[in-house]
């Protein structure tokens, strides 16, 4: 059976691993086929194709985008895309732009609890792309010793009702589901069961998410427990929805799985690669 993971991040965004090690990372745990989805942005694609022709495992172009769904924010992961889609790069830039706003406002919150140059810490911990992210503050956070790993800081820091939290609108979801699907990709919800939705909620969104053309929920992934692998696995087969797995993997020893280090689909669910040349 083959090793898929389909979910991961580079130093494009908030991983710490460049492309390139990131797929030898991949390698190395016997992955045989990676998709890189960094954070609202696709530069590190090129590199992780290159790097991923040379392993000889397959490379999906991914990417996973920040959605507002009723004050909610929401990922959506996009698999197999065209990242030279001029709508896609045009969202994706809009959204980059207000990530550096966002960053801007959780440095403010961070002042007023007595928790000063967050903004030049995060930036630090972001190289040179500068994508900024909360879990650049919360390395940050945990370099200045106000918690004791990245876990930890979202617990007590960068969420709501918590210092350093900062709302902010997101892309539509109908937007991200539109870029993606018109630049030949899938679109899939995030680690759905990370998400404070009611039951109700969470199947208006799922309805919502497959009318608009989304296709798969992430089954499995590192947040999910193995009750809600078996919950969405449930919900993938009654909505007829592909399931996903991956680890959403951004470092070692950061992450709650190691890429390509989670259990398999629960039975009777149909993977979104079932179509794909050579993952059957």
């Amino acid at each position: 059976m083959l090793n898929i993971d389909l979910h991961c991040h580079s130093t494009v965004s908030d991983g710490l691993l460049t492309p390139a090690q990131l797929v030898e990372h991949a390698v190395a745990r016997g992955v045989d086929v990676l998709a890189l989805t960094d954070h609202d942005d696709v530069g590190g694609l090129d590199e992780a194709r290159r790097a991923a022709r040379e392993a000889n495992i397959t490379f999906i172009a991914g990417v996973e985008i920040s959605v507002d769904w009723r004050g909610q924010t929401l990922h959506i992961v996009g698999l197999g895309i065209d990242p030279e889609h001029p709508e896609l790069a045009l969202g994706l830039s809009a959204i980059r732009d207000g990530r550096t706003v966002r960053a801007r406002n959780i440095a403010a919150q961070l002042d007023k609890f007595g928790i000063h140059g967050s903004f030049e810490g995060a930036c630090s911990h972001a190289g040179d792309g500068h994508l900024l992210g909360r879990m650049h503050f919360a390395r940050f956070l945990v370099q200045q010793g106000y918690a004791k790993d990245a876990k930890s800081v979202f617990r007590k820091y960068l969420v709501k009702g918590k210092p350093g939290y900062a709302p902010h609108r997101w892309a539509p979801l109908s937007d991200a589901v539109s870029w993606i699907r018109n630049s030949g990709g899938r679109a899939v919800i995030a680690h759905p069961g990370r998400y404070k939705l009611s039951k109700g909620a969470l199947d208006e969104l799922m309805l919502e998410f497959r009318n608009l053309g989304g296709e798969a929920i992430e089954v499995v992934t590192s947040s999910h427990t193995p009750e809600q692998s078996l919950l969405f696995a449930r919900h993938s087969q009654r909505l007829g929805l592909l399931a996903s797995r991956g680890s959403d993997f951004h470092a070692p020893g950061e992450s709650y799985f190691d890429l390509g280090r989670m259990p398999q689909l629960p039975d009777g669910c149909t993977p979104v690669w079932h179509d794909w040349k050579g993952t059957a």
